[in-house]
């Protein structure tokens, strides 16, 4: 990781599809789920929770968060927001696709509603994405093109509800500067190299991987 501008949001990497943004000593982290680590929510001084589903919100996480920085809050929407709102009145925040805010010092926009088909007899839920300084673009478990340019785009990799070549075709639709992997937790070892160099090859757009605790400036 360079060092060159103290200004420039930094990416971490934390298990699964959870990140932290940081800049300016302020931690924007997304998706604190039950495959990351237990204190990957800790130290944010504000949270984004995409959809219910357990491996992206950990309300374990989450509760140990708020409960270590008493300014923290979770901007989230309402399947979320309704299973901690009443213990932490004033600082978990219902949003959906359209809306924007504003959250330790990070601009935010959401974009997307549904979480994509995992197959026809499921019903789909409610997934929101979020886009973060008008740069970063973390889309939960959807394929989302938000309505304007992306730098960085968070990437579901490896996913029940995706193959390789929807995960290539949505970096081409979003025609961003540079893809980082998320959503990886179930992607083996063995694989890692096919998806780099297919996503690689035929994305169209700088392919990064890191690993958990690794960090990037964007």
């Amino acid at each position: 990781m360079s060092s060159d501008n103290p200004h420039r949001l930094v990416l971490t990497k934390k298990s699964h599809a959870c990140v932290r943004l940081q800049r300016d000593g302020r931690t924007l982290v997304v998706d604190p789920g039950g495959f990351s680590e237990a204190d990957a929510a800790v130290g944010a001084d504000a949270i984004l929770v995409t959809h219910e589903h357990p491996d992206h919100f950990s309300e374990k996480h989450l509760r140990t968060a708020l409960e270590a920085n008493a300014a923290a809050e979770i901007w989230t929407l309402r399947s979320v927001a309704e299973k901690l709102s009443a213990a932490f009145p004033g600082r978990v925040h219902t949003v959906g696709h359209g809306d924007t805010f504003r959250a330790a010092g990070f601009d935010v926009q959401v974009h997307g509603e549904l979480h994509a088909v995992i197959h026809p007899d499921i019903p789909r839920i409610t997934n929101v994405g979020f886009l973060v300084d008008g740069s970063v673009f973390h889309p939960g478990d959807a394929l989302t093109v938000p309505d304007r340019p992306v730098e960085t785009l968070l990437l579901p990799v490896m996913a029940p509800w995706s193959k390789i070549s929807e995960v290539i075709d949505y970096v081409r639709e979003v025609g961003p500067r540079r893809a980082y992997d998320i959503h990886d937790a179930l992607l083996t070892d063995l694989a890692r190299p096919i998806y780099d160099g297919q996503i690689g090859a035929l994305g169209g757009a700088e392919h990064n991987r890191l690993a958990p605790g690794e960090s990037a400036r964007l």
